[in-house]
């Protein structure tokens, strides 16, 4: 099998195990967390109908009612009566929970009730965190060239420098990923989450793809949403996918802006002894002249240029 069969069939397998350790995830979480969440609404249940029966109720028993309700409330467990019935430590919500901690989002809208799931979160993203890095960094090369290369190779043949063309391609690819991961998501989500506008819709995805994840909008987390597993996991791909485009975009604008030049550090020039005109610096400490100029050009040479091409090396 040649290098590229190789690669391909390497991130194959990083995608795979990356879905194998979120299913993994999920079912450690659940069988973990899950009895803790129904002793809890038990507990919850039999706490409301004690308050019911009470023909008088005290300071003390309305109290410590309200503190139940509240500490129930934050790990998603809810007294109302039209809250949904679904537990947040299924498997679909638990891979959502594992893909929200590996991915660095962290919604906290569902957090790990025992101390062995708060543990062993620990340990899972100890692994996950960088695992996640890895198999992104590893897409983002594979897309580099349909999505970057190509693109500016049509540019350059189109009659445009190489600096322009830069600019040109960056623009379009923001447009692109606006477009297909904040735009058109938005308007999904405030189609599907009935209380969300499009604004919120926009607002999430931005907070999302950033990996801010302030948790004020969460998807899936509806009472009795239909198909809510089946929503839960085009969430997770959509993030993914678009934590993916992101990353190349940040990619692109850096070696956009190491080839105009904007990353130049005239610290650093200073100690090698060359100065940003490509002379030498004041204490002579690189290499002589040559009579004929020709080491006063060889900072123009295009070898010696950062290259827009070696992004998928870079």
């Amino acid at each position: 099998m040649d290098f590229v069969g190789r690669s391909w069939l390497l991130l194959t397998g990083f995608i795979l195990f990356y879905v194998i350790y979120l299913l993994f995830g999920a079912l450690v979480f659940s069988s973990i967390e899950r009895p803790m969440e129904d002793r809890m609404r038990t507990e919850l249940k039999a706490l409301k109908q004690e308050f019911l029966n009470l023909s008088c109720v005290s300071d003390a028993s309305l109290e410590r009612f309200l503190l139940k309700v509240l500490a129930a409330n934050k790990y998603g467990v809810s007294v109302l009566r039209n809250a949904s019935t679904t537990s947040n430590w299924d498997l679909a919500s638990s891979m959502f929970f594992a893909n929200t901690l590996v991915t660095t989002v962290g919604y906290g809208h569902t957090t790990p009730l025992s101390d062995t799931g708060k543990a062993f979160s620990i340990l899972y993203a100890l692994i996950g965190v960088p695992f996640t890095m890895l198999v992104l960094t590893a897409c983002v090369q594979r897309i580099m060239f349909p999505l970057v290369l190509v693109p500016l190779g049509l540019l350059q043949r189109s009659g445009l420098e190489p600096r322009p063309a830069t600019i040109v391609h960056f623009l379009l690819l923001l447009i692109l990923l606006v477009m297909c991961f904040f735009v058109a998501p938005a308007a999904v989500f405030s189609a599907v989450e009935l209380s969300w506008s499009f604004l919120d819709g926009i607002y999430f995805c931005f907070i999302s793809l950033c990996t801010i994840g302030l948790g004020d909008f969460v998807p899936g987390t509806q009472p009795n949403q239909q198909y809510r597993s089946l929503y839960q996991v085009a969430v997770m791909v959509y993030l993914f996918v678009g934590l993916m485009m992101m990353f190349l975009l940040l990619r692109t604008f850096h070696k956009m802006a190491d080839l105009h030049g904007l990353t130049f550090l005239p610290a650093a020039a200073a100690l090698r002894g060359v100065r940003p005109g490509g002379g030498q610096g004041a204490h002579g400490g690189g290499r002589k002249q040559r009579p004929d100029g020709e080491g006063g050009r060889e900072a123009l040479e295009p070898g010696s240029q950062p290259s827009y091409n070696t992004m998928n090396t870079g």
